[in-house]
């Protein structure tokens, strides 16, 4: 097969589009016609509409048309179908789209927009999840009798009598808070009719057919009339699986004027209206038996919805998934109560619950190994996930490399540390973390499909419906199908991201594409290379089996001198008299579970995991925290691209290590008060320490090529790392996250206080 593209350190295809700039994001994109859109949000975190006046508005220049709530479906969209287009009587959180204009320039719109005059009765803010439910609290949904939007619990064994078993039981609880996903590239949509009524939508969002249902199900058209097309799109990190507000008054806008409307967040907008990861407050009890064995979890989590319920209410699946399956626990329970706020809406981020349910899992398999007096490393090896054993939960684990890869990063520790400076201290923390590693069944399908065409010149084109959000599927999928069809990847053109011309993808998120679209262009590849053997066997007078396809060429094996290049071999089979083309399609959908409301069952096909060591330096006089170096090794199957690889661990990392040590929404009176990347707290390069990865390759007999996803590993063990870390370093246990200096200092004066008292 020539050289191998498995396991290659293959650049992304289009990287040169990226460094020179000529790649067309969502933002970079005109329409000819094309107006300007702009929303006018709430000012409120709750209040009545009691009227609305755009007569001033709709007198400004250049404006095509004003929309409110009266002009438009009185539908509700999202995943929980309860956010109106734009609403009509009330307004339920800071941000809540009100009316919409759209005109020929932005400075129009947004000059419109100031001038449309809205009446507002203020109604009592909702502002706490533990007030929502209390049965005096006002209705925030009038159509539901309690603020409460579900109740989700787990749960196997008997967690009652094992917390009564256990030799050592520990019991905390966490404040976890909201983080924004802050991609670079802040939201952005274009709605566009043809002559025939028929609508193209160029959008960011991860999902795109899901998108084309829910589009034509908010705007009360045929779905099958509509074409979402994505442009190149500068991150995501889950904000875009869901459909929101902005995108349907686009495509409104667009109905009512006939042209082209384009509607582009600022970066104040994206951190006022984007969705956000979910703050969680959760208490959890952890108990083992003496001889070090994990005994039971339970843990009752409250979470903040915010006004609206979109991809938020999925999470405690995950958070489930942490409680009951990391590590070998015979008994867990989890309880989750989501709750609707006058607070911003949550959705999907990176991890989807992984990060802050293994935050509370992984701190107290810590604080239980010093109750128990062991070594916290020792006590996680002795509990590990084994391959091949299905948890009480349902997770079917086959290849499972955790205790080796909590052996790789052990050995951190063993290297010659050098001693703290003064004022310092230096610690060292460990975390573990499971992920989906094969697709997860959120949706009915988990399905992906790919299409493989080889042309008249040897050149061969991927079409797929999988979205690539800059985690590499177009590199991916072109290793796949090149390997299998030996030409090189120069000779592999990858086209994604049109409905109109893509099969089927269920979208971007859960780690799934390199598993899922990998195996269906793994498929489709096979599928092309058997009919292009089939050919070539006729013109060598050969079985196929004698065949071996080679750098662009098919020989017979032992036979160098006897073989086609593959540009022949095409233009013999399409130019006989029983012509035919080589196109194959690929479909795969994993053997997974869609799992019910007891939040059992297989959620993916396989499981990635990885553990992480972090080294922290603790400054006893300002507080400060500096991450020194990070180890990460991880089971991700087999290595398609290390380079890939190693680029998603470390875009894990650096997105963990901020919501460890500086990333904080401040939502206050229901308003984002920190809404620019100066206030907010991203880690920049200059802070980020040396990263070592090291990946443990297991070969998952389900995988393409043996390969597991490995999206969102990176970032679920590097905040519990980093808190164990501190208390190695200082002696301090913290419950809440970012550790900022002012926390860590006030953390460190309690222990001295307490310490002085016990003298």
């Amino acid at each position: 097969m020539g050289d191998s593209w498995i396991g290659k350190r293959v650049p992304k295809r289009d990287a040169a589009a990226k460094t020179t700039g000529t790649i067309i994001y969502g933002h970079d994109l005109r329409r000819p016609g094309m107006l300007h859109g702009k929303i006018l949000r709430s000012p409120f975190p709750f209040a009545k509409i009691i009227r609305i006046n755009t007569e001033r508005a709709a007198a400004v220049p250049g404006v095509k048309a004003i929309l409110t709530g009266e002009d438009v479906p009185d539908t509700r969209i999202g995943l929980g179908r309860d956010n109106p287009i734009l609403n009509r009587h009330v307004v339920r959180r800071v941000g809540d789209e009100v009316a919409a204009v759209a005109a020929t320039s932005m400075d129009a719109a947004l000059e419109a927009i100031s001038l449309i005059d809205v009446t507002y009765e203020p109604l009592p803010a909702i502002l706490d999840a533990s007030e929502a439910l209390k049965a005096e609290a006002l209705l925030i949904h009038d159509t539901r009798t309690s603020n409460l939007h579900d109740k989700r619990s787990y749960v196997h064994g008997d967690p009652d009598a094992a917390l009564l078993e256990a030799d050592v039981v520990v019991e905390d609880t966490f404040l976890i808070p909201y983080v924004a996903p802050t991609p670079m590239e802040p939201s952005v949509v274009i709605a566009e009719f043809d002559a025939d009524g028929e609508l193209t939508v160029y959008t960011t969002n991860q999902a795109p057919y899901l998108m084309q249902y829910e589009l034509g199900q908010a705007v009360e058209m045929p779905p099958g009339r509509i074409r979402i097309k994505q442009t190149a799109i500068g991150g995501a990190f889950g904000r875009g699986l869901d459909v929101y507000p902005f995108e349907a008054v686009a495509v409104l806008l667009a109905q009512a004027t006939r042209q082209p409307v384009r509607i582009a967040y600022d970066r104040q907008e994206e951190f006022l209206a984007a969705p956000l990861r979910q703050p969680v407050k959760v208490t959890i009890k952890t108990g083992a038996l003496k001889d070090g064995t994990l005994w039971v979890r339970d843990a009752r989590a409250l979470l903040d919805i915010g006004a609206y319920a979109s991809l938020g209410t999925v999470i405690p699946v995950v958070m489930a998934q942490v409680v009951g399956s990391l590590y070998r626990v015979p008994h867990a329970r989890y309880e989750a109560d989501l709750v609707y706020t006058n607070n911003p809406v949550t959705g999907a981020m990176r991890g989807f619950g992984g990060p802050q349910a293994t935050l509370f899992v992984e701190a107290q398999m810590d604080r239980l190994a010093v109750a128990l007096g062991m070594d916290p490393l020792s006590f996680r090896l002795q509990n590990a996930n084994r391959p091949d054993e299905t948890t009480p939960q349902g997770l079917k684990i086959s290849t499972c490399g955790l205790k080796e890869c909590l052996e790789m990063v052990g050995s951190m520790r063993d290297k010659h540390k050098e001693p703290s400076p003064p004022g310092k201290r230096r610690g060292i923390g460990f975390a573990a973390t499971l992920n989906v590693g094969g697709g997860a069944r959120m949706h009915r399908s988990d399905g992906s499909g790919v299409i493989v065409k080889v042309d008249d010149f040897g050149q061969v084109t991927i079409t797929t419906g999988s979205t690539e959000i800059g985690q590499g599927t177009d590199v991916v999928l072109s290793q796949i199908v090149a390997e299998t069809l030996g030409v090189s990847i120069s000779a592999v053109r990858f086209v994604n991201g049109d409905t109109g011309v893509a099969p089927w993808d269920v979208g971007a998120h859960a780690s799934r594409t390199t598993f899922v679209a990998g195996n269906a262009a793994l498929q489709a590849a096979e599928e092309a290379r058997r009919q292009i053997l089939e050919t070539a066997a006729e013109l060598l007078k050969v079985d196929t089996g004698e065949l071996v396809m080679r750098d662009g060429s098919v020989y017979v094996r032992g036979r160098p001198e006897l073989g086609l290049p593959l540009d022949k071999i095409m233009r013999a089979r399409h130019f006989r008299k029983d012509g035919q083309i080589v196109q194959a399609q690929g479909w795969y959908d994993p053997p997974n579970e869609q799992v019910g409301s007891d939040m059992v069952g297989n959620l993916s096909a396989t499981y990635s995991f990885g553990a992480q060591a972090i080294e922290v330096e603790v400054d006893t006089e300002t507080g400060q925290v500096k991450v020194l170096r990070v180890r990460t090794a991880n089971d991700v199957g087999r290595v398609i691209n290390p380079m890939l690889v190693e680029g998603q661990l470390e875009g894990g990392i650096h997105m963990g290590l901020g919501y460890a040590l500086s990333e904080t929404l401040f939502v206050e009176g229901g308003q984002v008060q920190n809404n620019s990347f100066r206030e907010y707290g991203i880690f920049t390069a200059f802070d980020m320490p040396p990263i070592e990865i090291q990946n443990l390759e297991t070969h998952d007999p389900l995988g393409p090529f043996g390969a597991k996803g490995v999206g969102e590993i990176g970032v679920a063990p590097v905040a519990p790392a980093v808190l164990n870390a501190i208390y190695d370093a200082v002696g301090i246990r913290l419950n809440r996250i970012p550790a900022r200096p002012e926390m860590v200092l006030d953390a460190l004066e309690t222990l001295q206080s307490n310490d002085r008292t016990s003298r």
